[in-house]
């Protein structure tokens, strides 16, 4: 492998639900931040980019594109590295890149050169970091995974909040080359997440029992089998096939609100400060509502039925985009802000823990890669869509509209899939066991259970053979065996 630690949760290791998984939840926290708030806080250097390079604002808004589309796009490459070299070697390359696209982003010449350099090299630095800080967070957390997944989403929000006006600072004091000079240094914090990511040992043995168990050394000379780069087997669960449709069709419309909500209220009248308000009120809600909506979805009554509680969270999304798009005042843009906030939170929180429960641990790294390639195309083809929309009707009533009849629908996929095939599936005694608990998993923490006499039975008489029995069983055989010809001999002399 390289000479890489490959992070595979080995069979027999429980997920801790603590102790160092608290300081991967960190790491993880600061990676979604910086994942999903760089694309919209480079927005703030636009105007600067238009001065310098004389392009249109339809040109700058590229960079946020690419950033989104290599982030969503290069799903599957992340699962290939992922599953070749193990997580913490990925992502201290992926900071290294992220932090090298900004850098070298501050001496451009022209426009396309911030393409290549913050677009594609950050872009693919950033998705370096933010698949496998996911799945190393489903690694060290099971029972409490719901929980973890909302405070790491939680690090969205807080971090918009925080680099967009700090982007406007650094714009005024330093200029937008020195803004991406410091954004870049601040990108190798990535690199100390990445070192976070330490991977999960199975438990050591006793030397002596190593030496006593001749199965072992049979292990170690047993070819191991390669695990597949990319598992394409995801695709042979109905459950996955329904979710990733449903995804898809989600992500259409759930982008559109926070990037036309501020023009939304300018068409209405109101100052520039006071419509861009209206993303930082939205930031706030969703900052507490992530984290919250994970608590929720962690309750034991709850957690079986989190597929249902996540359609709901959709549902509700929608349905604040249908109500919304009937504002006519600051107000109601307000009102709907709070109530987006709140349902987008939800979404973001339960998207992932959702996909965790579906597909498992084993083929999670495969699943996600995979899921964010089908996003990837619809978030480029979302928000563009509705800007042909708003182009076409110069109403902004019809672009909300149509979001929310988007999200709706991806909420009655996922909700009418699951419950007509999905449930059936978890009817299944397998089903049943610990969700995102592989079966080499069970195998390893429940060694021994339900044997039947007759296998004892064999693995006795295979260990005579190879004279693996210890010394005090053969002892206790013989007893037996001196006893039983003692009973003969008494009934032979009655007889």
């Amino acid at each position: 492998m390289g000479g890489a630690v490959v992070d595979d949760a080995p069979p027999g290791v429980k997920a801790p639900d603590g102790g160092w998984g608290w300081a991967v939840l960190v790491g993880c926290f600061v990676i979604t931040g910086f994942s999903y708030a760089f694309p919209k806080a480079v927005s703030v250097f636009f105007k600067e980019l238009i001065r310098e390079f004389g392009v249109g604002y339809s040109d700058t808004a590229w960079i946020s594109s690419i950033l989104l589309a290599m982030l969503y796009g290069t799903g599957p490459l992340c699962s290939v590295l992922v599953n070749r070299y193990g997580c913490r070697p990925v992502m201290m390359v992926g900071g290294v890149l992220a932090s090298l696209g900004m850098t070298l982003a501050s001496f451009s010449t022209s426009i396309i050169h911030i393409y290549l350099c913050t677009g594609v090299i950050t872009g693919l630095g950033l998705a370096l970091n933010f698949q496998p800080s996911l799945i190393m967070l489903n690694r060290y957390f099971s029972e409490k995974r719901p929980l973890a997944n909302g405070l790491a989403a939680a690090g969205s929000p807080v971090a918009l909040c925080c680099l967009s006006p700090l982007g406007q600072v650094l714009q005024y004091q330093y200029g937008w080359r020195g803004g991406f000079l410091i954004l870049g240094g601040m990108l190798l914090n990535c690199c100390a997440c990445a070192a976070l990511m330490r991977p999960l040992l199975p438990p050591k043995k006793p030397q002596e029992l190593e030496m006593s168990d001749p199965t072992a050394a049979e292990e170690e000379k047993k070819p191991q089998t390669k695990k597949k780069l990319l598992d394409f087997s995801v695709f042979n669960d109905r459950g996955f096939l329904i979710y990733t449709i449903a995804a898809s069709i989600m992500v259409l419309g759930l982008f559109v609100p926070p990037v036309f909500v501020v023009n939304y209220a300018k068409a209405l009248g109101n100052e520039d400060t006071k419509s861009a308000l209206l993303l930082t009120i939205l930031g706030f809600v969703d900052m507490f509502a992530r984290p919250t909506c994970g608590l929720i979805a962690g309750m034991k009554w709850v957690r079986p039925r989190c597929v249902y509680l996540f359609s709901f969270a959709i549902i509700f999304n929608g349905c604040t985009d249908l109500i919304g798009s009937q504002a006519t005042d600051y107000t109601g843009l307000v009102i709907f802000c709070i109530f987006f906030g709140m349902s987008y939170g939800m979404v973001g929180a339960l998207q992932f823990e959702v996909l965790m429960a579906i597909v498992g641990t084993e083929k999670f790294s495969s699943a996600i890669g995979l899921v964010l390639l089908m996003e990837a195309i619809a978030v480029l083809v979302g928000p563009p869509g509705a800007g042909r929309l708003l182009d076409a009707t110069n109403k902004y009533m019809y672009v909300f509209l149509l979001a929310g009849c988007e999200v709706v629908l991806s909420a009655i996929v996922i909700a009418l899939g699951n419950f007509f095939c999905i449930r059936k599936k978890q009817e299944d005694p397998e089903a049943k066991m610990e969700m995102a608990v592989s079966a080499a998993e069970r195998d390893g923490l429940n060694p021994g259970v339900e044997k039947g006499e007759d296998e004892e039975g064999e693995e006795e008489q295979k260990g005579m053979e190879n004279g693996s029995i210890s010394g005090e069983k053969v002892c206790k055989d013989a007893v037996m065996v001196k006893e039983n010809g003692k009973r003969v001999e008494e009934e032979n002399t009655t007889i």
